[in-house]
């Protein structure tokens, strides 16, 4: 079989993308480990695919972690979905609607940017009972779309990512999915510098959009910083996040912008 597909990256986060409007495209999670594999195939940290819309939006987000399994959202992926969604189904848009797992889901095209608007999110959990020993940071919780665990560092570049990522993402209270692993450290009140260990990928990414849309909203509810909130990632870019706070902890209006960049198309034998 040969695949079509469009290599993409959103601040450093990247994926291999696909159209599979006519859904006849269907990949075990061993292919999709495969085409993720940095040394044997394409190399990415997930899969994208394009697919028929269920409901009234454009299209269909259907998202892979680079292990193969399928996870309810991405946040640097719906932005490279975003503007490979646009291309695709031709003609200049403003914006465009996807259905997700976790929601439907609108992207708005900035210049180079993409604006998405992200579902709200649930499960907070503030001081958890999460205790890594070799961190010495308190644990806080946040549903973005998929789960996170968010821990403010004093050192952000000495801290172990990989050692206390894992340490987080297995640990019981995670049980039996898991959890994505955040490690933040506050460069100015509305400016934070982010370090993720995903769950699927199992090693530090460059970014990861539904994490520090945790860490912006974590933040806020620590000390009252207003919308909206930067953030620099691994990758290099500086993101944005806004939101709008509710006087119970919840937030509505939640948005995340930034990169979304085009870097090769190509075909590939699997």
């Amino acid at each position: 079989m040969t695949l079509s597909f469009t290599k993409m990256n959103g601040a450093g986060n990247d994926f291999v993308v696909i159209d599979n409007r006519d859904l006849n495209i269907n990949l075990t999670a061993e292919q999709i480990a495969l085409l993720c594999d940095r040394h044997r195939g394409i190399g990415a940290d997930g899969l994208l695919a394009v697919e028929p819309a269920e409901s009234g939006a454009d299209v269909k987000f259907r998202y892979y972690n680079a292990d193969g399994g399928e996870a309810e959202m991405c946040g640097n992926g719906a932005r490279c979905f975003g503007r490979y969604a646009s291309r695709t189904l031709g003609g200049e848009r403003d914006e465009l609607s996807f259905e997700t797992i976790a929601g439907t889901l609108n992207a708005r095209f900035i210049g180079d940017e993409v604006c998405i608007d992200m579902s709200d999110p649930f499960n907070l959990e503030m001081n958890s009972p999460v205790n890594i020993d070799s961190l010495g940071a308190q644990v806080h919780n946040l549903n973005t779309g998929v789960p996170h665990a968010v821990a403010f560092v004093d050192d952000l570049e000495s801290t172990d990512i990989i050692k206390n990522g894992a340490a987080i993402r297995y640990d019981d209270h995670y049980l039996p999915k898991g959890t994505n692993a955040n490690f933040v450290g506050v460069l100015a009140p509305d400016h934070l510098a982010v370090r993720t260990y995903e769950r699927g990928v199992e090693n530090e990414t460059l970014a990861c959009g539904t994490g520090i849309t945790a860490c912006a909203l974590i933040h806020h509810l620590l000390t009252g910083t207003p919308s909206p909130i930067r953030i620099n990632v691994r990758g290099g870019d500086t993101l944005s996040i806004g939101f709008e706070p509710r006087s119970d902890q919840t937030f509505s209006k939640v948005t995340l912008t930034g990169p979304a960049d085009f870097v090769f198309d190509g075909e590939i034998t699997i």
